[in-house]
């Protein structure tokens, strides 16, 4: 079943009954006018094993302790965000599956040439991906980024990756002058820092489902990142935010929209369609939300021996 993701931009009230996410709001709360029957009937509920990311987009968002209890028992994961409005944190449980001690052991016993191997099929696939956004959105020749993914060594010892992210971000935003792909950098490096953040927690939160530490990464290994492995996992699935950013950017240049330096609800609520977004993995097409878990499940049957590849996504041939 894909898992609901839930944005919340306003002051509100969130609590948990009988299983369920009640949702009120303080103006209607703190209105001493308003009859009891009509607070109780402006509430909102949602089963809590229904979701899968939420987003806390407000300081004044109250949530109560059982809760985050209930949604982190169910695998949920919380992003909440800061004073720009972009996300900022992410909670996720400490345990998601049974044989997690197990997992754990293999994934920190993984050799040197298996990570060597899986990160060389990560990066393959990634290039891949991003060779299809250029040829079919930018109607480019790419001969260069498919020699470039073939020609991926053991641990990307000659930065393919890099040569082709050069090539890629050049070439992707044509019609924005002076655009480099840079965190803090110009629009629409805003929207992609935005829909890179949920992308994330859907990836952790798969990894924790599969038994695994989002810590312990493949390739990435900053002493300061909770999250190398999620950094890692992702890098095949960046392209599809990538596509889904390319089509609202072509869209309000179309417009003669300037993009703007904070982003709008309108343009959160596209971002937040990342978790249900199309995605071919298995010769199946499948929601991005599902097929991370494939991928993570794969992964860890790697580390256990009983598998040699990681299941990516791709784009429908």
């Amino acid at each position: 079943m894909i898992k609901k993701t839930l944005y919340f931009e306003n002051p509100t009230y969130l609590s948990m009954k009988n299983k369920q996410l009640v949702i009120k709001f303080p103006e209607i709360e703190k209105n001493d006018s308003l009859p009891d029957s009509f607070k109780e009937n402006s509430a909102k509920t949602i089963p809590v094993e229904d979701i899968g990311v939420i987003i806390l987009d407000n300081k004044q968002i109250t949530i109560t302790h059982g809760l985050i209890e209930a949604l982190v028992a169910n695998n949920c994961a919380v992003i909440t965000c800061d004073s720009s409005r972009m996300p900022a944190s992410l909670l996720l449980p400490l345990s998601g599956n049974t044989v997690q001690s197990e997992r754990f052991n293999a994934q920190i016993e993984a050799s040197l040439p298996l990570k060597k191997q899986l990160w060389q099929q990560t990066i393959r696939s990634k290039i891949t991906n991003q060779e299809y956004i250029l040829e079919t959105m930018r109607n480019l020749p790419v001969k260069n980024m498919h020699k470039w993914a073939n020609d991926v060594r053991s641990v990307d010892s000659d930065n393919r990756e890099g040569r082709a992210a050069a090539f890629y971000w050049k070439n992707l935003f044509p019609d924005i002058e002076g655009f480099t792909r840079d965190r803090g950098g110009i629009p629409p490096n805003n929207l992609l820092n935005y829909g890179y953040a949920v992308l994330r927690a859907v990836i952790a939160r798969s990894l924790v489902a599969s038994g695994l530490l989002p810590t312990l990464g493949i390739h990435h290994h900053n002493r300061y990142n909770a999250y190398c492995l999620a950094d890692d996992i992702m890098e095949p699935y960046r392209p599809f935010v990538d596509k889904l950013v390319a089509e609202i950017v072509d869209t309000e240049m179309a417009k003669t929209t300037p993009l703007p330096d904070e982003l709008p609800k309108e343009m959160k609520v596209q971002l937040l369609q990342i978790p249900v977004l199309d995605v071919f993995i298995d010769g199946k097409r499948s929601p991005l939300m599902i097929a991370s878990g494939q991928t993570t499940a794969s992964l860890a049957k790697c580390y256990l021996g009983e598998l040699r590849k990681i299941s990516y996504p791709h784009f429908e041939n």
